[in-house]
């Protein structure tokens, strides 16, 4: 029998709604396994080897282009994480989400979870199970947190496929296609919301 059976309990029912409070006092571990949708919680989805060594590869040039970034313009400080704690808005209730890998303004390292109005990009890598998720949900929720850009990455035969990016446009509030990039050259430079260079050989191979 599944254990779904033993839990489906009255008792093991959530009491009542998270709140970004309530969220802070959480053990982490826990909120490592969960994304908070209107003040619930809800299993977040264990990516794949293939996803999680997209993520890292990607971090790595991501991480790279902001140091060239803020060494040219010294005057601006930005930040990159992967799978972290974003805050999209707490009324009427809160929603919390924990992208693949994100830009932002710098900000103290125990804020946590990191408020949207700080976020200049957020990536996404789509796996089987959060498809749906990544480009309805996720894509029409950044939107409204007015989070800038959005990428898609794609992945297949074992490399990433495709990255689609996509820009907010303030006065619909929702994304527009801006770009569709693919591993036809070794190497693809993007410019926004920095120049950012993708070096497709490196994203290959994704599981040994």
């Amino acid at each position: 029998m599944s254990a779904v059976f033993d839990w489906a309990r009255e008792e093991n029912l959530q009491p009542e709604p998270i709140t970004v409070e309530i969220w802070k006092e959480l053990p982490e571990d826990f909120c490592r396994l969960v994304e908070v949708e209107n003040g619930e919680a809800v299993r977040a989805e264990a990516p794949s080897r293939p996803h999680q060594t997209a993520t890292f590869r990607l971090a790595h040039m991501v991480d790279r282009a902001i140091a060239e970034h803020v060494d040219q313009y010294r005057d601006e400080c930005l930040d990159t994480s992967i799978d972290f704690d974003l805050l999209l808005w707490e009324t009427p209730r809160t929603t919390i989400r924990r992208p693949d890998l994100g830009i932002y303004d710098c900000a103290p390292p125990d804020l946590r979870p990191l408020p949207a109005h700080l976020v200049k990009l957020v990536i996404e890598i789509v796996s089987p199970g959060t498809t749906r998720i990544d480009l309805v949900e996720k894509k029409a929720e950044y939107a409204i947190a007015g989070i800038p850009w959005y990428w898609i990455v794609r992945i297949g035969d074992n490399s990433v496929s495709m990255i689609e990016i996509f820009v907010l446009d303030h006065v619909l509030g929702q994304y527009r296609p801006h770009a569709k990039l693919t591993p036809n050259e070794p190497q693809t430079t993007v410019d926004l919301p920095i120049r950012i260079t993708i070096d497709w050989t490196q994203l290959t191979g994704l599981a040994r």
